[in-house]
């Protein structure tokens, strides 16, 4: 007569071995998440009202870092970006891309105008007309941005920065969506 073994035993029970498929799992979805985090999206969360209505005060946002990769920023777009005149570069602002490389740009009566065009840019984005201010004249680098808030009246942007022009190096992430408290595409 054969013998015929069955090696369908389990196997016991380890705390041992365990607690290292935890410690491995844990360390994968950090590992996972670090990648993401700095190479495929930025996390933000909008601190002041300079962008209202298209992102409220207190909303997270997220930003694709990859966008730019095979085509450049596009007028219109919300960006995520160093802030040029903080020299640690640690301070990220959220704006919208008005000027690109080689523009000129005019605010002027409450409106802004591009290359010496006769009729103002069309921005149903803004939350409120503008305040009429001084005129303003920019003459965008090459490589470098104009940026400016949807809430024009209440926004730290170009119009005020030392550094007017973001270069296109600072430039962290295209704004895709907002996700918390109202999750939403930003357009």
């Amino acid at each position: 007569m054969n013998d015929i073994s069955t090696s369908n035993q389990e196997t016991p029970f380890s705390w041992k071995r365990e607690l290292i498929n935890w410690i491995f799992v844990v360390l994968a979805a950090m590992a996972i998440a670090f990648f993401l985090n700095n190479f495929v999206i930025a996390n933000s969360v909008v601190p002041s009202g300079s962008m209202e209505n298209t992102i409220m005060t207190g909303d997270r946002v997220i930003g694709f870092r990859l966008s730019y990769l095979f085509s450049d920023p596009k007028r219109g777009d919300v960006v995520i970006f160093h802030f040029p005149d903080d020299p640690t570069g640690e301070t990220y602002y959220v704006k919208r891309i008005i000027g690109l490389p080689g523009d000129t740009v005019d605010v002027r009566d409450g409106h802004v105008y591009l290359n010496q065009a006769d009729t103002p840019l069309l921005e149903p984005y803004i939350k409120e007309p503008m305040e009429k201010e001084s005129s303003i004249h920019f003459e965008v680098p090459e490589n470098s941005y104009l940026m400016l808030g949807d809430n024009r009246n209440h926004s730290s942007d170009a119009r005020e920065w030392t550094n007017q022009y973001v270069s296109e190096d600072k430039i962290i992430a295209k704004v895709l969506f907002r996700y918390y408290p109202t999750p939403g595409l930003i357009q």
